[in-house]
């Protein structure tokens, strides 16, 4: 059985409140949220509706994983259409894990001359990290546990999910 680390109602509660931070952080200035695909959607969605700054939204769909490890590797599956000079960036992540994926779109994402790059990540594991990313907005900070549900999946699966579950390795 899997275990729920997170219940839908603390997810919503949390997601309000990062809301409620980052619109006051960006009062005044219009926010272009960067969304990764696909973990992070139903993230996005949610965190979207209690940004009270205006929102320009745009989707890059990015690969480190293979099954439960990340290879290291990024590949840029889907760009974005959008020029980002001199925009307010919010990547929105859904979990940063070693550090690596968002280390090189960082540095993508500069080389197009933004005014400013934010990473807001529902989950975090540091102690994981293998680069130093600064996550400014970070939902929870969990131990080194396989996650699913709330748009994470484990090979295409549990993305449903409205709770964070730590998979067993039963079921992998």
């Amino acid at each position: 059985m899997n275990q729920v680390l997170f219940n839908k109602e603390l997810i919503q509660r949390r997601v309000q409140e990062l809301g409620r931070i980052i619109s006051s952080d960006y009062s005044g200035k219009e926010i272009f949220m960067l969304v990764l695909l696909k973990g992070a959607f139903i993230f996005a969605s949610d965190l979207i509706r209690e940004l009270s700054p205006k929102v320009r939204i745009e989707f890059i769909k990015i690969s480190s994983y293979n099954g439960k490890n990340s290879t290291g590797q990024i590949k840029i599956e889907q760009d974005i259409d959008f020029d980002i000079h001199g925009q307010h960036v919010l990547i929105v992540e859904d979990i940063v894990d070693t550090g690596l994926t968002l280390n090189k779109l960082l540095a993508f994402l500069k080389t197009k001359n933004p005014a400013s790059i934010e990473i807001c990540s529902f989950l975090d594991k540091p102690s994981r990290r293998e680069v130093s990313v600064d996550v400014k907005y970070s939902g929870f900070e969990i131990e080194n546990k396989f996650v699913v549900g709330y748009g994470m999946d484990y090979c295409q699966l549990w993305r449903q999910s409205p709770d964070i579950l730590i998979l067993d390795s039963v079921e992998l």
